[in-house]
This record gives C-alpha cells, structure tokens and sequence, in this order.
C-alpha cells in the first residue's frame, strides 16, 4: 500500500468505475442516482461502442435486470428497442430429429411467462436487446444524469492507499475515491495487476452471431436446440427478425463466418428450418471463442471486480449481462448502506460482504453452466437418452418450470433493492 497522497487528482470523490461498458455504466447509474460521488474511464469513445460493426451481439436481459435500467433511467430510451420474451422453448434434438423443418424434436421443455406473471400486462420471461441500443440507452441516460465520463481514456493501474485510491489514466489524468471498481472485462488490466489469479478453460467451441430476417412473426418465442456441437439458439428481436448464437467447434464457426454468403445462406437454412418461413441473413457475422474464466477472488485492496472481470461463463444459460447486473445491484445495496452509516467504502469489511453475496451465486452458476455445456455438446446416446428424460420431466411438474423460469429471470436467493423494482438512495 502506498502512503503517497500529494498528487492533485482530476476527478474525487465515492467510487471511480473502470470500464464504461454496459455492467460499468448501469452500476455507475445506480450509485450516482443513490446520491454517490462517480466517476468513470473507458478507453474506447462512446460513440464508437454504439455502432452496429462494434458489436455484433444481442442479450437477453432478464426481467429483474430491466428493473434495474428502468432504476437508472435507461430503460426509458432501450424499451422501444426491445423484444419481449413471451415463451422459451428448449429442445434436445439434432436435424434428422426435427429440428430442420422446425419441429419439437424428441424432448421440449416449455417456459411460458404467464406461469409466473399471469396478468396480460404483466412482466415477459425477459427482454432481448441488440447491444448497440442498450449502450445507446446508457448513454443517453448518463448524459441525462450528468454522470462524471472520462472517455476514451485508458485505465492504466491504480494505487490504493490509507483512505483512498487513484486510478491512473493513459492521458495522465488521475481519479480518486474510496474504492475502485474494475468492469474492464474477461481481461481485466486491474484484476490482473493486484495479483488476483483466474481459473478457466476453453471448451473448444465458438460463437457465430448474427441477426436474421424471416418471413413469419415469431410471437416473442425464444428457442434453444441443443446439438452436438453446441447450441443453437433463435432469439427474438423487434419485427420479423432474431438474433442467432450458432455454437459449434471452433473451426466449424470460423468457416461459417467467412464462407461466401449463398452457401452460408445454405447452411443457415438447413440449420434454422422453414418454421418461420424463408429465412436471410440480415447483419455482418461475428464469431467469438467460448470458455470459462473465473476469478479467486472479487476483491482486493480498495478494489472489487464486477462482471465478466470477475467470471465469464459460457453463454448456455444466456446470463452473461444479468450477472454483471446483478454484481451491480448488491455492490450497490452495500455501498449505499455503507455510505448511509458513515463506512469507508473501500474497507474490507465492507467490499468482504459484497465477497460473499455474489461468489456463492457465481460458484453456483459458473458449475451449472459448466456441467450444461458438457452435458448437451455431444452425441452419446445414453447421455442424449438421461438429459432428454430430464428435460420432459421438468416439463411435466409446474413447480420445476416455475423455478428455472424464476432462476432465470433472476428472481431467487437474496434479491438487491433494485432488482425488486425498488429505490435505492443514501
């Protein structure tokens, strides 16, 4: 710990927040209308991050989640670019099953919202929005906020000392305050120098993502086919159009998106099926590699890791954002409570709770997901036999489908104030 304070900082005050992406600012949004003191870096500039060729990717944000962006005055300007998730269905199957012409295939788990919002007007298993509007979101409603942005300006490390720390920025301009927290990412700069060690794997598998246009309207149903390569799963978004993640082993996917596009069209039309009518790609195709990373642990000196800073998890169970969101939603229950009383904020008994609330969650998720992905990615017939019996048991106990919908959207264990749609202020 350094005890050198004399620096004169270009920002002071609660919290300084590394990485402006969507968990940095949704968090920084929080704390800031609960009366904290923020300031946030990224390195990238704002508007670069809301174009289309930025980001390919689309999330399913879960209803607890959009609770939150309706919090921080966000969800205000992404609603009109949302998809409501109505109904979910999973199924377990491979082509000659099926699924090419559409069809349930031999094993269907069936989520339908009204099982646990059953008001016409009541809350969607979820929401799915394109990246891009979700940032634009954010951004319009931290300008609104008059949030504290230093961007593009790169975190380059941090000093933590007595009763503060400065994070040191690429321009030379320094940010203090009580506590620093790093939603810098997978690759985290400051988790990586306070020494906090990562365990992970690569599954050998990638992503393709892309938005496609189809014929016929998709009534807000979401599907996930698991294949022998990975998922595939048709997620839908405004209009006659849905976002595809098409998992398959890493070489598969990389010839997938630089294939010319008619025999791309091809492949995609045996894979997706007729059931929404002739089916086109309407977006550039991206393609990301699939692992797992998780961090030993959340804190450090005057520092918390939030986000994929702190785990990234396979995107089976399509939590990625909502546990940044929910990351966000406890560290702000407990920074607020701690500002409330008079605690420093950066103390370890403070950042130790928020430790503890989120790791047995993570530790929960990242072994589910896990033993998911190994499960449903490949083709024993024993194993295709045990977890299709599984899944149409689940379908057959209302109580099961009410809990994994539940799970899902975020709405089980210790719900943060936020997440329950409430205020949250010093």
């Amino acid at each position: 710990m350094s005890t050198h304070t004399s620096l004169q900082p270009d920002f002071e005050g609660d919290v300084v927040i590394a990485g402006g992406g969507l968990a940095g600012l949704t968090l920084a949004l929080a704390l800031h209308k609960a009366g904290l003191s923020v300031g946030v870096a990224d390195g990238l500039p704002i508007d670069t991050q809301l174009e289309e060729i930025f980001d390919g990717r689309s999330s399913a944000l879960a209803y607890t989640s959009f609770r939150m962006l309706d919090a921080v005055g966000a969800g205000v300007h992404l609603r009109p670019h949302t998809q409501r998730i109505e109904d979910i269905l999973v199924v377990d199957g491979r082509p000659e099953d099926g699924v090419k012409a559409g069809g349930p295939g031999p094993f269907c788990l069936h989520f339908d919202r009204r099982e646990i919002h059953p008001k016409d007007d009541g809350e969607p298993l979820g929401y799915m929005a394109e990246n891009r509007h979700t940032r634009m979101a954010l951004a319009k409603a931290s300008e609104e906020a008059k949030l504290s942005v230093f961007a593009p300006d790169r975190a380059l490390h941090m000093n933590a000392h007595a009763s503060h720390a400065d994070l040191h920025l690429a321009s030379g301009k320094v940010l203090r305050a009580q506590v620093i927290i790093a939603c810098d990412g997978k690759y985290s700069t400051l988790r990586d120098q306070a020494g906090i060690r990562t365990t992970g794997w690569s599954y050998g598998q990638s992503g393709l993502v892309c938005a496609v246009q189809h014929d016929q309207p998709h009534q807000g149903v979401a599907y996930e086919y698991f294949m022998p390569g990975g998922p595939f799963a048709i997620l839908p978004l405004p209009g006659n159009r849905s976002s595809l993640v098409w998992t398959e082993r890493t070489k598969a996917a990389e010839a997938l998106q630089t294939m010319d596009i008619e025999p791309f069209h091809e492949a995609l039309r045996a894979r997706f099926g007729d059931f929404l009518g002739e089916v086109s790609l309407d977006s550039p195709r991206w393609c990301y590699p699939l692992g797992l990373k998780l961090a030993e642990r959340f804190i450090d000196e005057r520092l918390v890791l939030v986000g994929d800073a702190a785990r990234a998890i396979h995107p089976i169970a399509g939590q990625g954002f909502n546990l940044g969101v929910r990351d966000g939603a406890a560290l702000a229950d407990i920074l607020v409570e701690a500002k409330r009383t008079g605690l420093d904020l950066g103390s370890q008994p403070v950042l130790s709770r928020y430790e503890r609330w989120r790791k047995t969650d993570s530790l929960a998720l990242v072994a589910g997901t896990d033993l998911f992905t190994r499960l449903y990615s490949n083709d024993h017939s024993l194993i295709r036999l045990g977890r299709g019996l599984g899944m149409q048991m689940v379908d057959q106990i209302p109580l099961a489908r009410r809990f994994f919908a539940r799970t899902a959207g975020g709405e089980t264990g210790d719900l943060p104030t936020l997440l329950r749609g409430e205020p949250l202020s010093v």
